[in-house]
């Protein structure tokens, strides 16, 4: 690549290489009986792939399967593999599907890019076509599966009512109650029995709960002493990762499944009529009781408000919000505390800043009980090292690995690359928190400070650091996130210390949030006073 960004040694990048493979087929060719006219095409067209490939445009394209086959081969560590290939590629890459399938674009990790996508012609790249029929079943015309006017007067609702100081101080409750009440009295039982336990499990139930009481003023139960199964936590799981066995598969497959009723289609079905038939008694029952004016849960703002929201509005709208909260936090919290026991210079950072905080109240002569600390929305808003040290870990491992828009007119990307109608643009966020050429030469570092000027968290440019989005689609739960997970880390990390079990093999799951494949097998281990 010309671009400085993405400057990187690679030994097949060399001109010479090129010419050199180039004349070996020219005289293969050459030599070929007419008959043999067939094969010598085939070999062209592979070859001349295969110098696209190394020559540092992008994985090889097969006849008729585009790059499935690269696509296969490297499944296993995808993310890792996209990685390298954008480095190699300059940033960008060209992608084309299996013929007729219509699956066509480019990749990219390059911030000029994703600003031009995100912000400058966000007009031009909705989320499309592509992504809304694979979750409408699920979503309906939800905030998180919407476009132009369904988005804007869903975003403008969720905003204003998100905002409001009424909502903050409730959510701030609902996190609290949920941490002190539920969560460390079940980290209590943990400790006294040395139970190993699946610490990515435990965070899905906790903002499973918390976001359904924030969002339905419903709390499932998920977090109860004996951790049960609730069927609507099941379902709405089930129809999450039936939903996106949609994007692994040709359409034509899941839709001839979904007509005949049969397979993982079948199951999405059975499990979103679950979570819809429970999502539309709430709301009937919310409009039932009279009380509702009187309730800060964000089912309740909406109905209060004077918009006259209709009940599937109401539903799809919350359906959106559990889905957007639950996975997200959960699988951040589980990959933070997999890197704070890798390195521990960081946790005892976290910890120092905690105490420092406690001591401010004036306590420090006489001492204090560690379960007599509940921390103060105040307090945690203070805490700038652990939000520096979260933010960096999901730098590197943010929860949603990958995002996609659908260009709807021809356009070029800032860095030239042409992208025709119809065509997605996917950007690789995993990628980009791995990239020397944005990051620095320590890209794969776990490392806070660089957050950090003057001991203050310091904000980034949003299109180098895309995992809350950026631009008109910003996370507008990312206050909210950000307050549920240090409340979590600041009650947790006072009291007990995470232990990884040695042994298990912790890498990503192949979904649309980065799930640890196997969960984090931990025990915890109570803190001395």
């Amino acid at each position: 690549s010309n671009n400085p960004l993405w400057r990187h040694p690679t030994p097949y990048s060399n001109f010479n290489t090129s010419m050199a493979l180039l004349a070996l087929i020219s005289f293969l060719l050459s030599h070929l009986k007419l008959a043999d006219i067939g094969v010598g095409m085939l070999i062209l067209f592979l070859s001349s792939s295969a110098i696209q490939w190394l020559t540092g445009k992008g994985p090889m394209q097969w006849p008729l399967l585009g790059n499935m086959p690269s696509f296969a081969v490297h499944i296993h560590h995808v993310y890792d593999w996209g990685t390298q290939t954008l480095v190699k590629a300059g940033g960008t890459f060209p992608f084309r599907g299996v013929m007729f399938a219509r699956f066509y674009g480019v990749v990219t990790a390059d911030p000029s890019n994703l600003e031009y996508i995100l912000k400058t012609n966000f007009s031009n790249f909705p989320k499309g076509r592509y992504y809304r029929e694979r979750f409408v079943d699920f979503l309906g015309d939800g905030i998180f599966n919407a476009d132009d006017a369904v988005w804007r007067d869903q975003r403008r609702a969720a905003t204003a009512e998100m905002h409001t100081s009424r909502f903050v101080e409730y959510s701030a409750d609902t996190i609290r109650e949920l941490v002190y009440q539920k969560l460390l009295p079940l980290l209590r039982r943990l400790a006294e029995n040395s139970t190993v336990v699946d610490l990515q499990d435990v965070f899905l139930r906790f903002t499973f709960d918390n976001i359904c009481t924030a969002a339905f003023g419903v709390d499932p139960g998920c977090l109860a002493a004996d951790l049960p199964e609730v069927p609507f936590a099941k379902a709405f799981e089930e129809a999450t990762r039936f939903t996106l066995f949609r994007f692994l598969v040709p359409p034509p497959v899941w839709k001839i499944m979904k007509v005949l009723d049969v397979g993982t289609e079948r199951r999405l079905r059975i499990a979103i009529r679950s979570v819809h038939e429970f999502a539309e008694k709430t709301v009937r029952d919310r409009k039932a009781d009279l009380s509702f004016n009187e309730r800060s849960d964000l089912l309740s703002r909406l109905i209060s408000s004077e918009q006259g929201f209709s009940d599937k509005f109401l539903k799809d709208f919350c359906i959106s919000f559990i889905l957007a909260g639950r996975d997200t936090s959960s699988v951040a919290l589980a990959w933070f505390f997999w890197l704070l026991y890798k390195h521990p210079r960081v946790e005892r950072k976290i910890l120092a800043e905690i105490l420092a905080i406690i001591k401010q109240r004036g306590v420090a002569a006489a001492g204090f009980e560690l379960d007599e600390v509940v921390f103060t929305v105040d307090e945690v808003k203070r805490m700038d090292y652990l939000q520096a040290a979260l933010t960096e870990s999901l730098r590197l491992y943010p929860s949603v690995p990958l995002d996609f828009k659908q260009a709807l007119e021809d356009d070029v990307l800032p860095d030239g690359t042409r992208i025709r109608k119809g065509g997605r643009v996917i950007y690789l966020i995993y990628a980009m928190g791995r990239m020397e050429g944005i990051w620095g030469k320590d890209c794969m570092e776990f490392r806070p400070e660089r957050w950090l000027k003057k001991s203050v968290f310091t904000v980034e440019n949003p299109f180098k650091y895309v995992v809350f989005n950026a631009g008109p689609r910003l996370c507008v739960g990312k206050k909210f996130a950000y307050m549920q997970m240090k409340m979590v880390v600041a009650a947790m990390l006072l009291r007990y210390k995470v232990v990884v079990e040695e042994g298990q093999e912790v890498v990503p799951r192949l979904t649309t949030t980065l799930y640890m494949r196997d969960g984090l097998k931990v025990t915890v281990e109570r803190r001395k006073e």
